[in-house]
Formats: C-alpha cells, sequence, structure tokens
C-alpha cells in the first residue's frame, strides 16, 4: 500500500504557496512552489543545477518537506508520463494565477523543467 499524506497536511499544503523541502539531512530547508494533484504532491525544479535540490534528491531521494510548524519526512519520486505533467502544469496555472506569477508559470512549462517534475510521498 502506498503511504498518503493525510488529508489536513493536503489541505495545507494546497493552500500554501510556499513548501520548504530538504534533500537528505545535511542541506537547509529552501522553498518551492508546491502544487496537489488528486491528493498527491508535486513540485518543479526551476534552476535544475547540478548542485541544486533537484539533483541531491535524484542521488538519494531521502528528505523532508516543511509545511507551517510541521516537518514531514519524504521520499522524492520522478514524475513520470506526460499525462501527469500536464496535470501539474495544469495546476501551476490555477494556483499561480497572479500577474507576477505568469512568467514563472510559463517558464515550468519548458521541456527540461517538464522533465524535473517531482512527487513527494511520506516515509
Amino acid at each position: 500500500m502506498v503511504k498518503r499524506f493525510s488529508r489536513p497536511v493536503i489541505a495545507a499544503i494546497d493552500t500554501s504557496r510556499i513548501m520548504g523541502i530538504r534533500a537528505g539531512t545535511e542541506h537547509k530547508f529552501i522553498g518551492v512552489w508546491p502544487v496537489v494533484v488528486d491528493g498527491r504532491v508535486y513540485a518543479r525544479s526551476w534552476g535544475l543545477s547540478r548542485d541544486g535540490w533537484y539533483s541531491a534528491f535524484l542521488d538519494d531521494p531521502s528528505g523532508a518537506i516543511q509545511i507551517g510548524d510541521r516537518e514531514i519526512r519524504v521520499r522524492a519520486v520522478r514524475a513520470r508520463g506526460e499525462r501527469v505533467r500536464d496535470r501539474v502544469e495544469d495546476a501551476y496555472a490555477a494556483k499561480f494565477n497572479t500577474v507576477a506569477s505568469q512568467k514563472w508559470v510559463r517558464g515550468f512549462r519548458t521541456a527540461r523543467r517538464r522533465e524535473a517534475t517531482m512527487e513527494f510521498v511520506p516515509r
């Protein structure tokens, strides 16, 4: 059985504009834009640098998310499949719909950033 976040955690992530993530235990928490699709938590990497969070999670999928005062241990899983990536894009467009956010939402649609879609699951 696949572990899922509780409904209150999903609701908190869904309403939050920023979620903290930390790869492993040595890194610091950084803020990312989270989206929820079908009760599952996703984020996309903007910079894709070799020393960034996405690469760190590829090397070691264990880490943590921070939402409000809560810290939750997670495992990061690359989101595969065009359908889920499309749904994540739609979720970004719906959630981050301000004029100032549009540049970033459009940027998340590039092929290399689509490939950098990560799902976070509790562990």
